[in-house]
């Protein structure tokens, strides 16, 4: 335990987090100490305010869109700030601007998270304007032109760092995703070996799949679109190479969703035939960590041997289950042994293409991936006025959340002025900063802004007890200040606490009162928390169930996409590969959305949470339904296949059909199902007559002593088992999600 803490403190301290809030820190102090030598420091808060406020939207992402998002937020910093501090001296009329910039700066949320945190760096200006004292215009038209400046200086600041270390961010997002993409693995593991508590599993399985999804969107974004606009490095093509193979590690997994009762079945006498597949899944998982490990450290990669040794006892375990079973009553069990072998070998080769890369193996760079293919891979966000104009309804979550926090912030502006409390405008930073559209993220970040807020408060006084050397609060004070910045994004509840100490530092320095800073910090932290979990549960909720109809519908569409996408692709690989993969990643972001709509559900307080069960069902048969396509399509796709048949077009068509009826009971629209039943049976039967006369094929090869399999057979007896399976398999979800649909309008509509 001890060893991994200190593993994860040092993956902390070379992680591009700790060194993005090690140059924020720095840009904050370096005007400060040059104003100061300089006689101008009436300036220089100006200017580190300036700093503080236009950093929040330097997250990863393209350059460019970092480069405009921050010129973008300096902008509205100096306007908001320049016309607050107008304001000021004038209540009805300073009172009408809070209400009219927190209304307007909170819609730049519904230009995604990096609008979201412009709109952040905005109504942070404007509650530090209302803490600033400027008492003529010309000292307002200084501050702010000032604020511009801090602005600038840090976008220049931290575009200098970025042409010294380029990579960072990226390595750090791609470390991440490979950390994600082990512990998905080994939870897979589990799950082969474990009956109980797979409930469980699937919900962190499921977490898992939307953030994984997250970060692939990132790097997409940063991978992609620099590769798009700079052309092709080599340190662009390695990390680009590193990202394909982690999108199809995930492809695999999420296609082998296995079938864990009809497994338990089969082996349940003899689980000792399984160990060596759920050994393979774990030491996959622990390489990948150790290669998210050597990627932020730059060691040497691990090596391989554990790899291959585990993958050598796995193919050995298929023959060892033959042995003890004995065709034919062994096939059934052989069959899918040999279909997780598969699937296992393939993430190893996937694996070791990584190690290959991250190793500098010669040629093991040449990416054949044009520009307009690229492209295709980008999800871009939108920044149409349109939008802005669209979010205004109701409907809109985007709408109720900013009434809501116009409203709280009104409040409790209101409440400091009348009350005359002591630094109000705590409580509206603390509104700002904790209320989210959604009652479970502002309980949860509520609950850690308390906590953290609590225990910066006790070691700030017990620091504050034991010394008044002004030195120790002006080191802490920066320490305080870089941990802040750094685990702010990553961990808010130790985020918070580092801000408390640092905000209790900085007042201790100029006040020697430092305690009532203190009490007062941690009431208005209180106020401010109750007002905004207050308003999000009363003043028109966003309760999840009521968002759900949207996103279910969005996985139907995607996944009826990708499953006619694989369709094409088994009638011809060579034409339809990107055409399906484009289609992949569309239904893959789905489902992520809807597994991260279900886990804000399961947030919700428990009288909101209609029909859980239901919608739980939903979600694993949509999530199921994804990972029978990705089956198909993985198998195609890595396999000599032969022509698609007439019955395989058929069952497609008639699961395209379910889906279409299903969309049409969401939409509350007429829809008409085909009528096709004994063409559908009539089609299963063909499909199984073909596995069973391949199988009967190969019971006369033993029969006549012939115990090694064919490869050519042994492929078109998995193809035939893998396609009436996963057919049967696909046509029966979709009308058990049909039916669970028709179950779901009838309780929500």
């Amino acid at each position: 335990m001890i060893k991994d803490y200190l593993k994860s403190i040092e993956l902390f301290f070379k992680g591009s987090n700790f060194y993005r809030g090690l140059i924020l820190t720095v840009s904050i102090l370096i005007p400060l100490i040059s104003f100061y030598y300089l006689d101008l420091w009436a300036f220089a808060p100006s200017v580190a305010i300036g700093v503080f406020l236009n950093a929040p939207s330097d997250i990863p992402g393209s350059l460019r869109r970092k480069i405009n998002g921050i010129l973008l937020s300096i902008v509205i910093t100096m306007i908001t700030t320049c016309i607050v501090l107008f304001a000021k001296p004038y209540f009805t009329i300073l009172a009408i601007v809070i209400t009219v910039i927190t209304f307007f700066i909170s819609f730049f949320s519904a230009y995604g998270f990096r609008g979201s945190l412009i709109a952040f760096s905005g109504l942070l200006a404007m509650v530090i304007a209302l803490g600033v004292q400027k008492e003529t215009g010309a000292d307002i038209i200084i501050h702010s032109v000032l604020i511009g400046c801090g602005g600038l200086w840090y976008l220049l600041f931290s575009l200098f760092f970025h042409w010294v270390i380029p990579k960072k961010d990226e390595d750090q997002v791609l470390s991440e995703t490979l950390q994600l993409t082990g512990n998905y693995l080994k939870i897979r593991a589990k799950l082969i070996s474990k009956k109980t508590n797979r409930d469980k599993l699937l919900h962190e399985l499921f977490q898992l799949q939307s953030q994984i999804s997250e970060k692939h969107e990132t790097l997409r974004e940063m991978l992609l679109t620099e590769r798009k606009r700079s052309g092709r490095s080599h340190f662009d093509e390695k990390r680009l190479l590193i990202f394909i193979s982690l999108v199809d590690i995930f492809e695999l997994a999420i296609a082998n969703n296995l079938d864990y009762v009809k497994l338990s079945n089969i082996f349940s006498e003899r689980k000792q035939h399984l160990k060596p597949f759920i050994t393979l899944n774990k030491v996959m998982g622990n390489h990948l960590l150790m290669l998210s490990e050597s990627i932020i450290k730059g060691n040497k990669i691990p090596p391989k041997n554990k790899l291959l040794k585990a993958l050598n006892k796995a193919s050995k375990g298929i023959k060892h289950y033959v042995d003890d079973v004995q065709l034919p009553k062994a096939r059934e069990g052989a069959m899918m042994l040999h279909n997780l072998y598969d699937y296992q070998e393939k993430l190893l080769q996937e694996i070791r293409s990584i190690r290959r890369v991250m190793a500098n193996v010669k040629d093991a760079s040449k990416l054949k991936l044009k520009s307009t293919e690229a492209a295709q891979f980008i999800t871009y966000q939108e920044y149409s006025p349109s939008i802005f104009f669209e979010n205004i309804s109701f409907k809109s979550p985007i709408f109720r959340h900013t009434l809501r926090l116009t409203i709280s912030v009104l409040l409790a502006f209101f409440l400091g002025h009348f009350f005359e409390i002591r630094n109000a405008y705590w409580i509206i930073l603390t509104i700002i900063v904790i209320m989210r559209p959604n009652y479970g993220l502002t309980k949860e970040r509520t609950k850690n802004r308390i906590i953290g807020t609590l225990v910066g408060a006790a070691f700030a006084i017990a620091i504050i007890m034991l010394t008044t050397n002004p030195v120790v609060y002006a080191v802490l004070a920066i320490f305080s200040l870089i941990l802040a910045f750094s685990l702010i994004q990553q961990n808010y509840r130790v985020g918070a606490a580092f801000i408390t100490t640092y905000i209790i530092f900085v007042y201790a320095l100029m006040d020697p009162n430092a305690m009532s800073v203190i009490k007062y910090r941690v009431i208005d932290t209180l106020i401010g928390a109750l007002l905004s979990l207050s308003a999000t549960y009363f003043l028109w909720p966003n309760w999840e169930y009521r968002n759900l109809n949207e996103v279910i519908e969005s996985v139907i569409k995607n996944n009826t996409i990708y499953l006619l996408a694989t369709q094409k692709l088994y009638h011809d690989k060579n034409t339809n590969k990107l055409n399906y993969k484009v289609h992949r990643k569309e239904a893959f972001l789905a489902i992520g959305n809807l597994n991260a709509a279900f886990q804000r559900m399961t947030q919700d307080p428990k009288s909101k949470q209609r029909e859980l069960d239901l919608i739980y069902k939903i979600v694993t048969l949509n999530h199921t339904f994804l990972s029978a396509i990705a089956s198909l399509g993985s198998f195609i796709q890595h396999h000599n296949t032969t022509d698609a048949s007439k019955p395989f077009d058929v069952i497609i068509n008639h699961i395209k059909n379910n889906l279409d009826y299903t969309l049409a009971l969401l939409n509350h629209e007429e829809f008409k199902p085909l009528n096709i039943e004994a063409e559908i049976t009539e089609a299963e039967n063909n499909l199984l007559f073909n596995f069973q006369k391949l199988s009967r094929k190969r019971n006369k090869e033993i029969e006549k002593g012939k115990t090694k399999i064919d490869k050519n057979l042994l492929n078109d007896l998995q193809e035939a088992h893998l396609i009436y399976n996963q057919l049967t398999w696909l046509k029966g979800l979709s009308e058990n999600l049909k039916k669970s649909t028709e179950k779901y309008v009838q309780v929500f509509h």
